[in-house]
């Protein structure tokens, strides 16, 4: 399991927390996250299945009533001859001088970002995908990925523009779920629809248009593999990739609504065409 080392801080200004610094700020973290190679996991859950998913931490922040919980985590993973996971305690009014927010769901952690594997490896063992184009909201991002785990998904690519699925918001809405579905970014865009036709998937545009099938249509003819392409918020998938896809698919709807939430759109996409997984 890995080693702890357990560091008691009182100065919120401590150079060793520069990785926790300004949380709250989604442009400056969205940009520094990546290029550190580090992502943010809050919460003991979110920690606890990064952990199980062999990632591992740069450091931990947590209050000490925390400790145990940080101690029964790494009991359970196997033992390891790295070096020594630096664990900052400090208590709550210290947390939040650091962060920028007031911490309640037990640790932080610096995590080490796992390099993205590609596209086509994989690609190459699954039947069922989903693909983000351009959603931003990482709330929207973080219960498609929830909802992919849940109902099945085999992998989730995200197009350049799509918010990172591992910035702190997207990984605690998923619950942690962003380490167990298999992801990577699809570059370029829409030209990848060609990575995803070569693999052997009919690729299908969550959209609306003139010669849109109904999801049921799509269930009665399930195709052997199949890529479920949704697009950002507000405007939807670009008309290039909408062109470039295979098939145009739209929710059959009441009520006088024509469109859902991305992530709704994704939970009963996922959900109608499950049989394929």
């Amino acid at each position: 399991m890995p080693h702890l080392d357990l560091l008691t801080v009182t100065d919120p200004d401590d150079e060793r927390l520069a990785d926790y610094v300004s949380l709250t700020d989604v442009a400056l973290r969205s940009r520094h996250e990546p290029a550190k190679g580090l992502y943010i996991a809050e919460s003991s859950t979110v920690l606890e299945r990064a952990l199980r998913a062999g990632h591992r931490p740069r450091s931990v922040l947590l209050a000490p009533r925390w400790v145990p919980d940080l101690e029964r985590m790494v009991a359970s993973l196997p033992a390891d001859d790295d070096p020594p996971v630096p664990v900052y305690v400090a208590d709550e009014p210290v947390l939040e001088a650091i962060t920028g927010f007031h911490v309640h769901r037990g640790a932080l952690a610096a995590m080490h970002r796992p390099p993205l594997p590609d596209p086509a490896a994989l690609l190459a063992g699954a039947r069922r995908v989903a693909v983000l184009e351009d959603v931003v909201d990482h709330t929207n991002v973080g219960a498609a990925f929830r909802s992919a785990a849940a109902l099945g998904v085999d992998a989730v690519l995200v197009t350049p523009r799509c918010a990172d699925p591992l910035y702190r918001r997207s990984v605690r809405v998923s619950m942690g779920t962003v380490f167990q579905v298999p992801w990577t970014r699809i570059d370029p865009w829409p030209a990848g629809v060609d990575t995803l036709r070569e693999a052997g998937f009919v690729t299908a545009a969550l959209a609306l248009g003139d010669d849109a099938i109904t999801l049921d249509a799509l269930v009665a003819d399930l195709p052997d593999r199949l890529a479920l392409v949704l697009g950002a918020e507000g405007h939807g998938l670009k008309p290039a990739t909408v062109a470039a896809c295979d098939l145009v698919v739209r929710i059959p709807m009441a009520g006088g609504v024509d469109s859902l939430n991305v992530a709704a759109a994704a939970a009963v996409a996922f959900w109608a065409t499950r049989a394929v997984g």
